[in-house]
């Protein structure tokens, strides 16, 4: 005798061939095999746990595990993906981040609480503390020497084209201007060991410096994630005057293309190799001594293969010194630079992200920047 959830296992399997029904109504994973027979989503694994954290609007179920009833199909037919986001995401400012499945999981639940639980989408006045274009309050900043949290007035200013932040409440000049010109933000939980971590990057005299921040409160980081986005989204279309949309999104955050451990060693490859965090950011890569540093110990250019730029693994076979076995050679116009992975794992991952900003063309900022490099002080 089949059980219930065999018997509703045709119903569902329609219900999921549906235009929509097809990817999580959250995050966009494909195949959703949950659904909240409250709200008429579906949705990932994933998300279904963020929906549990809002159980008095959201009940959810395992479209293949549990047994669905008729009413339930036919309540679940009668909504459906395309449906809820009609009604639930209809005033999403273009600037909003909507998370992807591998975006962390603060966004998504913001993200899902957001849409369900505080119809931010429905409403537009309660959308004001990430699109006002004013932004004040207090986050917990960590010492650039000491490593230690604590307690920082930020103020972010369209107007002023800046994020401030100040070491007294009452102080009266900022300890830091960072430009919106060159402001980047992204969520790093894992490596600030805190859920709510975000780093924040600007350039001070032309190098990266970054500070590292959080608020207990979930809806607050995401809220200033989302201001600086709407911040950085007005700049832009200032910046480029007439430019799509869908050409300036892109450019509102970003996150790394790779980061981790690898052993690096001097121009000549006979200094000893030194165990550094690297950082990808678009065409900078930038090492560190500890992940959580304000200031890179340096900065390399990687341009385009179009001008004498390339990627080989292994390394130069004069190199001197112990490091790790898996080695990679970048070559630019001017030198090599030469590095050292743990695991052959590490070393084709590096060498992916590396031969993806080689691959593509260069723009003409990035030649301002390679200009910078060449001529650095």
């Amino acid at each position: 005798m089949a059980s219930d959830p065999d018997r509703s296992r045709p119903g569902v399997k329609q219900l999921l061939e549906k235009a929509g029904n097809g990817n999580c109504a959250d995050c966009g994973a494909a195949d959703p095999e949950w659904a909240s027979y409250t709200l008429g989503v579906f949705v990932c694994h994933s998300c279904s746990g963020l929906h549990r954290n809002i159980a008095q609007i959201s009940k959810v179920k395992s479209l293949l595990l549990d047994p669905w009833s008729c009413s339930e199909l036919e309540f679940m037919d009668s909504v459906g993906n395309d449906a809820a986001k009609a009604r639930y995401e209809q005033l999403v400012p273009a600037f909003y981040c909507r998370p992807s499945p591998s975006d962390c999981m603060l966004l998504r639940d913001q993200w899902i609480r957001a849409k369900y639980e505080r119809k931010e989408f429905m409403y537009v006045e309660r959308q004001e503390p990430y699109s006002a274009g004013y932004r004040e309050g207090f986050l917990w900043k960590r010492g650039r020497d000491n490593g230690q949290y604590l307690n920082r007035k930020f103020i972010l200013s369209e107007r002023e084209g800046v994020l401030k932040y100040f070491n007294k409440n009452d102080a009266r000049e900022p300890k830091a201007i960072m430009k919106i010109s060159s402001l980047n933000a992204t969520f790093q939980p894992s490596k600030m060991g805190t859920a709510h971590g975000l780093q924040i990057t600007y350039l001070k005299d032309n190098s990266t410096r970054n500070i590292f921040v959080y608020h207990e409160d979930g809806k607050e980081m995401v809220d200033w994630f989302n201001a600086i986005r709407a911040a950085r989204f007005h700049f832009l279309q200032v910046a480029f005057p007439g430019a799509p949309e869908s050409e300036l999104l892109p450019k509102l955050t970003r996150n790394y293309i790779k980061e981790g451990y690898m052993e690096k060693t001097g121009p000549k490859q006979t200094e000893g190799f030194r165990k550094r965090w690297f950082t990808m950011d678009d065409r900078r890569l930038l090492y560190f001594k500890d992940p959580l540093d304000a200031y890179a110990r340096g900065e390399v250019f990687i341009g385009s293969q179009e001008n004498r730029y390339s990627v080989l693994a292994g390394l130069p076979p004069n190199t001197q010194g112990s490091h790790w076995p898996f080695g990679i050679t970048i070559a630019t116009p001017d030198r090599k630079f030469v590095f050292a992975c743990e695991t052959e794992e590490d070393q084709r991952g590096w060498m992916s992200a590396f031969q993806t900003v080689i691959s593509r063309p260069m723009l003409p900022q990035d030649f301002a920047v390679e200009a910078y490099f060449k001529h650095k002080p």
